[in-house]
């Protein structure tokens, strides 16, 4: 019996030494410094890349001359050293490969399994296979493994139980040394601040993620209603019809080019790059494609050029006004996610939360050592541990992964929706469902104040009753007779002004 009181206690005191040793970045001397920097990282890691790169996109441009050239040579040199690393290290991080799957876009089909009353058996079922529990194994296994180091420490220097329930006193009973345990209500008096923490955290991410779909869905509203009224109110009278189909596409070409862009300045580099030149020499004229990915700050020259088309369609200018009224909000937009993905949650904020949730992580199995005495030689510490440290830093790692949301909202559908959608409302033309287009031309290029009317059909549409057309036709006649002297003096008024 006593060499299998020796065999039992050697054996798991070897399991937990060869447990300790496959924690990544575990040592007596380093354990908690090691889970600090992992989860402080992960909040200022994404935005310090970003800003690498932006900082490096404008040291590549040649605004940059005079005295400061040299400095800004090892500076370039810097930057693409920091870059290179920064991008190394997230192609070997599961949590950034992952987020290109967290890009949802659901239909349908999609709520109705959402809301299925399945739902929770299905979470259960594939609890190993989320992205957010895959990404926290270091920081699992370190937890876990202090679990088990004190569970074998107190039956070394304490007692513990053999396989028939029997407790002994541990080989080392009679030393000084004290088992390892502290009491629970530090604890518990610790879990308001810490609950504290974590939800403010969580809840300025989920803004943050909420206000970048907002402007996401700004640019689609908007991108839709420019390109609506380009169409509808363009003078199609005025051009020839191929002049007008080169002018509206054009309009939706240069629409899709912001947006796409815009998806390109709030991307990283080395995911987005090489597509967006691919997409922009395909669907743009070359020349105006190079220029775009030659400018310093892409979208500002995407949205000159959508200023540009604006300006060549021939309408009257207040409805040209109302067109740029509608372009103008994509600045707005556009200034807003620059604002997210350049400011984060303060970093003091983010590393004093991820402070205190290791270091509380980390003690409290000293602090369910007593609690949890019940269980043969107190081992349920160690799946315990595990559960609350996957559920604890799981929260951290959410609003760590909402806390940057471009990288995982679906833009790149967004855009390829807006392409559709633009050039499907440009390819629409008066009159080609059979609706009757009544024109009303209220102004004149030579500042004239005469109000004419023109009715025309297209070819599809069928003509009306001859006593409607003559009856609509007096009455519009007698109308405007009665108004003529009216018109003129208040249009004339008008340009006076």
């Amino acid at each position: 019996m006593p060499s299998l009181r020796k065999t039992t206690v050697t054996s798991l005191a070897l399991l937990s030494l060869t447990t300790l040793q496959n924690a990544s970045g575990f040592s007596p001397s380093s354990l908690v410094p090691s889970v600090v920097t992992s989860s402080s990282s992960r909040s200022s890691g994404s935005t310090t890349s970003s800003l690498s790169v932006d900082v490096e996109q404008r040291l590549n441009t040649n605004s940059f001359i005079g005295p400061h050239k040299i400095i800004l040579d090892h500076s370039r040199t810097a930057i693409a050293s920091t870059s290179q690393d920064l991008t190394e290290d997230v192609y070997q991080s599961y949590s950034e490969e992952s987020r290109r799957y967290r890009r949802t876009v659901f239909a349908h089909e999609d709520w109705v399994r959402h809301r299925s009353s399945n739902r929770f058996f299905r979470r259960l079922i594939t609890f190993g296979d989320s992205g957010i529990y895959k990404s926290l194994f270091k920081e699992v296994l370190t937890t876990t493994s202090v679990a088990a180091f004190i569970v074998v420490w107190n039956m070394l220097f304490g007692g513990y139980q053999d396989f028939q329930s029997v407790t002994h006193n541990g080989p080392f009973h009679d030393s000084v040394i004290p088992i390892l345990a502290l009491p629970l209500a530090p604890f518990t008096l610790a879990s308001p601040a810490l609950g504290l923490l974590l939800v403010f955290r969580t809840n300025t991410s989920y803004k943050r993620w909420d206000e970048a779909r907002k402007n996401w869905g700004m640019n689609i509203n908007h991108t839709r209603d420019l390109v609506r009224l380009g169409t509808a109110y363009y003078d199609r009278a005025a051009v020839s019809p191929e002049r007008a189909e080169e002018d509206l596409r054009r309009l939706a070409l240069n629409t899709w080019a912001f947006v796409r862009c815009m998806k390109r300045h709030l991307s990283p580099v080395w995911e987005d790059e090489d597509d967006f030149q691919k997409e922009l020499k395909e669907k743009l004229p070359l020349e105006q494609a190079e220029k775009i990915i030659a400018a310093a700050h892409r979208p500002n020259r995407a949205l000159q050029d959508l200023s540009t088309s604006i300006e060549n369609l021939p309408m009257h200018f207040m409805r040209r006004d109302e067109i740029h009224a509608a372009a103008t909000i994509f600045e707005d937009n556009l200034g807003s996610s620059e604002r997210l993905l350049t400011s984060p949650i303060p970093v003091f904020y983010s590393r004093h939360t991820a402070r205190f949730l290791s270091f509380w992580l980390l003690l409290l199995p000293f602090g369910l050592w007593g609690p949890l005495g019940d269980s043969w030689n107190h081992v349920n510490l160690i799946p315990a541990m595990s559960l609350l440290s996957i559920f604890l830093f799981g929260i951290e790692e959410l609003a760590t992964q909402l806390e940057e949301p471009f990288t995982i909202l679906p833009m790149q559908g967004f855009c390829d929706k807006i392409y559709n959608w633009c050039m499907e409302i440009v390819s629409f033309k008066p009159g080609d469902n059979g609706m009757p287009v009544y024109y009303y031309d209220n102004y004149n290029i030579d500042g004239g104040a005469e109000m004419s009317y023109e009715r025309k059909y297209s070819e599809n549409t069928p003509s009306f009753p001859q006593s409607i057309e003559t009856s609509a036709y007096a009455e519009l006649t007698s109308t405007q007779t009665e108004s003529q002297t009216y018109t003129q003096t208040k249009t004339q008024s008008f340009y006076l002004q």
